[in-house]
């Protein structure tokens, strides 16, 4: 009997053991940017895209053993040709040197070069690589043309460096330009076990990490990642911010209501987005047209209209959307705003808390404000210049945002059950 229990137990082992190795697992988002059209002064200079290689450092939020990488032409006419490509893990921030025994040729159909078709993005072939949550990796990618457009996205908050000829494998590199903007990167995805999930955290320059320090990874969805493997519960955090970015109209990038799709909702595994925009809409419209009761009206209801398009259109899809309150920017600067304009946030962000469209709020101009002049940042959390948060601020944002409310999402994408 005792030799048939064990017999029966070892089997009872080989069944349950086998039936978690084929448990199915999912590809989620573990980094991502936001993809524009670099303005000239951002632009890399044709003379780095010709026989050179861009290698660009990323900051992952789950870790895994298996990845793959987006690679984007979203905004090239024509189509972009990629001569060769590889991923390591980054050795020391803001340096060029990877650790050798982790480089690894990326492919795409077991071919190191590709030709992404214009308006494309493509997926890398999965490649093994372990590393932890919270890593630095160095994408590497070789160019022997430019393209007849970049695509790219210009706050990276990362150096990123570029040599001549094809580096893609070399380990260190002596003579690396540096420059700090990402091109031609969208995501890193990992391959995760079931249930495992990405919030993407969209808005404009705030979300984006202006007033976070260069190489640091502190922008405020960076420390939130840190916040949820601390309270275990790691999710895939993805930074789909983009500095002056608009609801409603282009500004340095694309309007949010037009890139929703692809910045938020095109994201493997997202189950929750995070979206705090409106500041720039708000002070264009006090710094460049007027101030004018009927159009200050207008601009209200069309940035609810537009909130709820985006949440209808995650619902749809399954994804649940938190409302982040409009900061202050009362000593701005840039926006000069005036009463008017202020009266016009409060009533934005009224409207969030209390209208119920939303499955979630993160109060991060309750985060922020100065208690006792609510149109302005508190000292400590003010970059400087009265719009952006300091690395104090940072940290305040991440801390406003409710946990609680990234738990579960109740809505299920159409036509799945």
């Amino acid at each position: 009997m005792k030799n048939y229990r064990s017999m029966l137990a070892a089997c009872l082992g080989l069944v349950l053991c086998a039936a978690a190795a084929a448990q199915p697992t999912r590809w989620v988002a573990s980094w991502g940017a936001a993809q524009q059209v670099p303005e000239p002064r951002n632009e890399l200079a044709a003379q780095y895209w010709l026989d050179a290689t861009l290698r660009q450092i990323v900051h992952t939020s789950l870790g895994g053993t298996r990845l793959r990488v987006r690679i984007s032409n979203a905004f090239g006419p024509e189509p972009l040709v990629l001569d060769g490509a590889g991923i390591a893990r980054a050795r020391v921030p803001g340096d060029p040197s990877i650790d050798a025994v982790s480089a690894r040729a990326l492919t795409f159909d077991g071919r190191a070069a590709v030709t992404i078709p214009a308006g494309a993005e493509y997926y890398s072939d999965a490649v093994a690589l372990a590393h932890p949550p919270g890593a630095d990796l160095a994408i590497s990618l070789y160019f022997k043309a430019p393209p007849a457009r970049q695509t790219g996205h210009p706050g990276s908050r990362a150096t990123s460096f570029v040599g001549s000829g094809n580096r893609v494998g070399q380990a260190t590199w002596d003579d690396a330009v540096k420059v700090e903007h990402w091109y031609a990167l969208a995501d890193v995805e990992v391959e995760a076990p079931p249930g495992t999930r990405a919030v993407v955290a969209v808005g404009d320059s705030i979300t984006d990490g202006n007033g976070a320090t260069t190489d640091a990874n502190n922008r405020w969805p960076d420390l939130l990642a840190q916040r949820l493997r601390a309270n275990g519960r790691p999710l895939g955090v993805v930074n789909a911010g983009i500095g002056g970015g608009r609801m409603l109209r282009d500004g340095l990038g694309p309007n949010l209501v037009s890139r929703f799709e692809r910045d938020v909702l095109g994201r493997a595994g997202v189950s929750h987005a995070i979206v705090m925009i409106g500041v720039n809409d708000l002070g264009n419209l006090h710094r460049n047209v007027s101030d004018e009761p009927a159009l200050r009206a207008r601009l209200l209801e069309d940035l609810r209209l537009a909130y709820r398009q985006l949440v209808e259109r995650a619902h749809d899809r399954g994804v649940c959307v938190l409302g982040g309150t409009i900061t202050p920017y009362g000593a701005s600067d840039y926006y000069k705003p005036g009463p008017v304009n202020e009266a016009d946030r409060r009533l934005l962000n009224d409207w969030i808390r209390t209208s119920a469209i939303f499955d979630g709020v993160a109060d991060f101009d309750a985060a922020l404000r100065d208690p006792a002049a609510p149109h302005l940042l508190r000292k400590e959390f003010d970059k400087g210049d009265g719009l952006h948060p300091s690395g104090a601020g940072m940290r305040a944002l991440a801390e406003a945002v409710p946990l609680e409310a990234l738990r579960g999402c109740r809505y299920a994408p159409q036509g799945r059950q």
